[in-house]
C-alpha cells in the first residue's frame, strides 16, 4: 500500500468512495419514446469519420448500426477518411486479433457481428490508402469502395428515405 501524505488522506476521506455498493443503480430505465422497428423497406445508413480508441464516436455508431439492423432495418455502415481505420482485420496487439487492453477488439468484433448479421460495411479506399492500409487489411466481409462513391452512396440512400445517422470527429 502507498504510504501517503496527512492532506492526501484527508482529501481522500473527506466524501465516502463509493457511497453506493456495487449494484445500486444510479439510473433510472424509463424509456421516452417507443420502441420503433423499420417498416417494409426502411434503410438505415450510419457513416463514419472517426478514428476507434480516439473517442466513443465510432464504436457508438457501430452500436447504432447493429441496434437499427435488429429493428429490422436494411442497415449499411460507410467508413470514409479517417473513418476507414476502424475495418481494419490486422489490429491488435502484440498480435493480430490481441487486445493489449480490454475493449481494444471491441470496433472489429462488433463490426464481425454486424456483417454476420446481414450488414453491409463499406470502407473507402482513400481512407485506408491515407493511413497507410491495404484492401487486404480489411475485416473479412468489408466493401472497399472508390472514393467517389461516398457521395453516390448518400445519393442513392437519400433517394430510398433512409434515416442517414452521420458522425464526424476532427
Amino acid at each position: 500500500m502507498a504510504n501517503f501524505t496527512e492532506l492526501e488522506l484527508k482529501s481522500m476521506n473527506e466524501i465516502p468512495h463509493p457511497t453506493l455498493p456495487a449494484g445500486s443503480r444510479l439510473y433510472g430505465e424509463t424509456k421516452v419514446f417507443p420502441d420503433y422497428k423499420a417498416n417494409e423497406g426502411d434503410k438505415f445508413l450510419s457513416l463514419v469519420h472517426g478514428i476507434a480508441h480516439e473517442s466513443s464516436l465510432s464504436y457508438v455508431a457501430i452500436l447504432q448500426a447493429i441496434r437499427a439492423q435488429r429493428k429490422g432495418f436494411e442497415t449499411a455502415i460507410y467508413f470514409y477518411g479517417t473513418g476507414a481505420m476502424n475495418a481494419i482485420a490486422t489490429r491488435g496487439f502484440p498480435a493480430v486479433g490481441s487486445s493489449a487492453f480490454a475493449g481494444q477488439m471491441n470496433h472489429n468484433d462488433s463490426l464481425a457481428t454486424f456483417i454476420k448479421e446481414g450488414g453491409k460495411v463499406y470502407v473507402c479506399r482513400f481512407g485506408l490508402g491515407l493511413h497507410g492500409h491495404r484492401e487486404e487489411d480489411l475485416i473479412e466481409g468489408s466493401i472497399p469502395c472508390h472514393p467517389l462513391d461516398l457521395q453516390d452512396c448518400l445519393i442513392e440512400y437519400s433517394r430510398a428515405g433512409a434515416f442517414i445517422l452521420s458522425t464526424f470527429q476532427i
